[in-house]
């Protein structure tokens, strides 16, 4: 069965850095793409960065520069690097899988995903 689970988030100053990590058991973590998406309280569910299992790398504009997205394989492990923090970065942070056929274009649509985690809170206050 697979299983995704999110830790790392917590309440940081404007400015400041996290890192999300989601661990990931129950399949082949190599042959899925990934992604981390984030929800704020009255929005709707958007997509933050993702990476296809052929290496394919996707950044929402709004985190370009500032998020890293990264997989560590050996450990089944999906992580997000957050620096320079901004109020609107508030929300809570799932990690999300899908191993269907995918393109560029839509690395960063949350309705292909079919597996989620439970979300880890990232709060931003200024």
């Amino acid at each position: 069965q697979v299983q995704l689970v999110e830790s790392g988030g917590g309440s940081v100053q404007v400015g400041g850095s996290l890192r999300l990590s989601c661990a990931a058991s129950g399949y082949d973590y190599r042959t899925y793409h990934m992604g981390w998406f984030r929800q704020a309280p009255g929005k709707e569910r958007e997509g933050v960065a993702a990476v296809a299992d052929n290496g394919w790398v996707k950044y929402a504009d709004s985190v370009k520069g500032r998020f890293t997205i990264s997989k560590d394989s050996a450990k089944n492990t999906l992580y997000l690097e957050m620096n320079s923090l901004k109020p609107e970065d508030t929300a809570l942070y799932f990690c999300a899988a899908h191993r269907y056929y995918t393109d560029y274009a839509t690395l960063l649509n949350s309705a292909v995903y079919n597996y989620w985690g439970q979300g880890t809170q990232v709060t931003v206050s200024s």
